[in-house]
């Protein structure tokens, strides 16, 4: 490939096709995650990181030779792997005195970081610590998110945000119902945020809907919130910005209420109701000898109907 005035030029169709793939698209590839260690780092780090990376595969890249950088100080390595890799989003795990247990969940945007959040782990419940059958690898889990912080603190709706960003999987149409068996749960409570894995039973209920039952799988974690980057709220609604061609055309005289229900206008011509056609009944029926109001030039005159 050549490089010139800022344009690279493809010299083969390898090099085309690679380009293409990187080049912008309507519908984005599913975002890819790193998954990478600090300079330091500790056996509860370590196991830690195995572990989010078996909850995100295959949508993830584990290195496991160590890098030493600091994401907060400088992004720069950071920003390179994205760019080798095509990943948009990063987990990177360090341990020392000062914060110790440390995991950083960030996302970039345009190869550049657009925010990271700081977790300190303080309990960790390994995959392995846990002798029950696992999730399929690849599964699409179900996310679920308690606690009030999390719709009123900035900090923790950046980070349900982020960390709906780093688990959701792929985007599909339809499920079925035996494949919703993963579920994620995140609790926001004093301060702390608590992570869960769960497997969902269906059970026996003796009707058609099943009776659903909760297995704890792993790995469990108790976080700490530490330190935030977070981006500007111009970049961060530039990064969330639409093509037009995926925003939905707005259609005439179509409307949705609170509830989903789809609702529409139609315009109709004046109608004369002196025929319209009514249900007819024996009741309404007119009788013999029955009076009848009749209207002429503007007169009511009462006419007795005589049948002949």
């Amino acid at each position: 490939m050549t490089q010139l005035d800022g344009i690279v030029k493809p010299k083969s169709k390898r090099s085309k096709r690679f380009l293409e793939s990187r080049a912008p698209k309507l519908t984005e590839d599913v975002k890819t995650a790193m998954i990478m260690k600090g300079g330091n780092t500790s056996q509860t780090i370590t196991q830690a990181l195995k572990d989010l990376y078996s909850l995100k595969k295959p949508n993830a890249v584990l290195y496991k030779k160590k890098n030493i950088t600091r994401p907060f100080e400088d992004s720069t390595s950071l920003e390179f792997f994205s760019k080798k890799t095509d990943c948009s989003l990063f987990l990177f795990g360090s341990h020392n005195k000062k914060r110790p247990n440390n995991l950083i969940f960030g996302r970039l945007f345009d190869f550049h970081v657009l925010d990271m959040i700081e977790l300190g782990i303080e309990k960790f419940v390994s995959l392995s610590d846990i002798k029950t059958s696992k999730c399929p690898e690849g599964t699409k889990p179900m996310l679920v998110f308690a606690g009030e912080a999390f719709d009123i603190d900035n900090e923790h709706k950046r980070l349900k945000s982020l960390l709906t960003d780093f688990f959701r999987g792929p985007t599909v149409s339809a499920v079925r119902l035996a494949g919703l068996e993963h579920v994620l749960h995140f609790t926001a409570l004093d301060g702390k945020i608590f992570l869960r894995s769960y497997r969902s039973l269906l059970k026996k209920s003796g009707c058609r809907t099943p009776r659903i039952e909760l297995e704890e799988i792993g790995p469990s974690f108790d976080f700490v919130l530490r330190r935030t980057h977070l981006a500007s709220d111009d970049l961060y609604k530039l990064a969330h910005r639409q093509p037009k061609a995926l925003k939905a055309k707005k259609k005439k005289n179509i409307s949705h209420d609170a509830f989903g229900t789809k609702l529409g206008r139609v315009h109709m011509q004046k109608q004369d109701l002196s025929k319209l056609q009514t249900r007819k009944m024996k009741g309404l029926r007119k009788r013999k000898g029955e009076v009848v109001a009749e209207e002429q030039d503007g007169q009511t005159s009462k006419v007795a109907k005589v049948d002949s």
